[in-house]
């Protein structure tokens, strides 16, 4: 990576996005400190030692540390000079290049996939497609597939730097002709191998916060997503392992450390408002997360690439990183109807609590609650659930009491005697009506300040059609 940086102003927003960018793709990197023709000349070498250094200081703490640096004037008085100034320090830079250059390890194998950049027609030849192999191989005469257009074509002919080629491999620069298909319906863009390809309506990705982004990251809200060569707006759902499911490299298939891009329809998952951050994380206590991506136009991208979310919509000017998390793309849904189809396998809950008083004892195994539903709920619903009182007993919702909103409440164990106490000292008080001045201390704080409290504890699955009430 080449990160050009004017050496009169340094650092900008942009360039530190650049930056980030550059920490999530690249293993190496070059600083370029341009415009160097803007320096006066005497405060020259003065400047680009003191820029050059600063430099150094910014990428003491990323993968950068100790990186080279070097000074040019690409295009000494501006883009408007007339084009008789020579460069400076370019021979250089090529120079460094050429030390800094290496051998990455190539694979002929797995399918093909080329990232395009340009596409034009030749007269009597046919459409050239250019770009660079990311992955795989091709030879002449095999298909590939514009998976964007749903188009396969066949390979007429390859070349490289101008000249014929029989196969290309991962990293080659390459032109690749094709017959009977129209330039303009692809600019930029993916090729691969016929079928390699999905396009995807939603996503299942991991999600690790970008340390420098200082807004909050809300469940249900939009934001960029840029994946393979396309950036959409998406909506965003955050979600983590449910507390209940076992540690991190739990025999139940957890991830592990060693694998946090990971992720299974087996496991049970807890909703979450927004992405987990701050203290947590600080600590190391914030858990592995991930995010259900809801694209507004499908997008056609590899299994496993990588996904980045940004609030591009923030203020250029604002001195504020937009760049706000990162993960892997670790599940895909290419029905247009997942919301149906693939959804209702994604175990996300919500944990709800409810919260009510008891009014009465009938016998010693029923009281009547109240304040628990509204008089509209329908309490049908919630039939069989478990409850528990603030006095200790467990019991269940055997149906609604009238017709305000009331319930009857069966406990299987029976009423404590202290409990029925409680609740019949209570009502035979406010039976006879007893002057509030003539009560002990103690009872009131029996009777009016310490009601009976009926906990109502429950899950609901965001994305089960039937919203079923499920309790441990």
């Amino acid at each position: 990576m080449l990160l050009v940086v004017d050496v009169v102003k340094g650092m900008q927003t942009q360039t530190a996005e650049c930056l980030l960018i550059g920490q999530l793709t690249c293993s190496r990197m070059i600083v370029i400190l341009n415009k160097t023709d803007l320096l006066p000349s005497d405060k020259k070498q003065n400047a680009i030692d003191k820029m050059t250094k600063r430099m150094h200081k910014t990428l003491e703490n990323t993968r950068f540390k100790g990186c080279p640096v070097i000074a040019v004037a690409a295009k000494p008085g501006g883009p408007d000079a007339p084009g008789t100034e020579e460069a400076q320090g370019v021979t250089e830079l090529i120079e460094l290049l050429k030390s800094q250059a290496f051998l990455p390890h190539r694979d002929p194998s797995g399918s093909l996939l080329m990232a395009v950049d340009h596409c034009f027609s030749i007269r009597g030849q046919g459409t050239v497609i250019t770009g660079t192999i990311l992955q795989g191989a091709l030879r002449v005469n095999d298909s590939l597939e514009i998976p964007a257009l749903k188009v396969t074509r066949k390979v007429r002919s390859i070349q490289m730097f101008r000249k014929p080629v029989p196969s290309v491999m991962q990293g080659d620069r390459v032109g690749v002709c094709v017959t009977q298909f129209d330039p303009k319906l692809l600019e930029r863009g993916v090729v691969c191998t016929p079928g390699s390809l999905r396009t995807l309506h939603a996503a299942v990705i991991s999600v690790q916060k970008i340390e420098y982004y200082r807004g909050a990251l809300s469940s249900r809200s939009k934001i960029h997503i840029t994946v393979g060569h396309e950036t959409v707006m998406a909506r965003v759902t955050f979600f983590s392992r449910a507390s209940h499911s076992g540690q991190s490299g739990a025999s139940d298939g957890s991830p592990s450390e060693q694998s946090l891009d990971t992720f299974s329809f087996d496991w049970e998952f807890q909703h979450q408002d927004e992405f987990l951050s701050g203290q947590a994380e600080v600590e190391g206590q914030a858990p592995q997360q991930w995010a259900l991506l809801e694209f507004e136009r499908p997008v056609t991208c590899p299994p496993l690439c990588l996904v980045i979310g940004s609030r591009l919509d923030s203020d250029i000017h604002a001195n504020t990183c937009r760049l706000a998390f990162h993960g892997k793309l670790l599940e895909g849904f290419e029905d247009k109807n997942y919301t149906e189809t693939t959804l209702p396998r994604l175990k996300i809950s919500k944990d709800k609590h409810k919260e009510g008083a008891v009014e009465r004892v009938t016998d010693d195994y029923t009281v009547i609650g109240k304040n628990l539903f509204k008089k509209e709920t329908n309490i049908q619903l919630f039939v069989g659930l478990k409850v528990t009182l603030s006095s200790g007993e467990t019991g269940v919702i055997e149906g609604g009491f009238g017709q305000s909103g009331k319930i009857k409440i069966r406990v299987p164990e029976g009423l404590k005697g202290e409990t029925k106490q409680l609740l019949s000292s209570s009502s035979k008080k406010k039976g006879k009506g007893v002057a509030k001045n003539e009560q002990t201390k103690d009872e009131e704080g029996k009777t009016d300040s310490q009601p009976i409290i009926i906990h109502l504890n429950f899950k609901r699955y965001v994305y089960d059609p039937h919203k079923k009430m499920v309790q441990s």
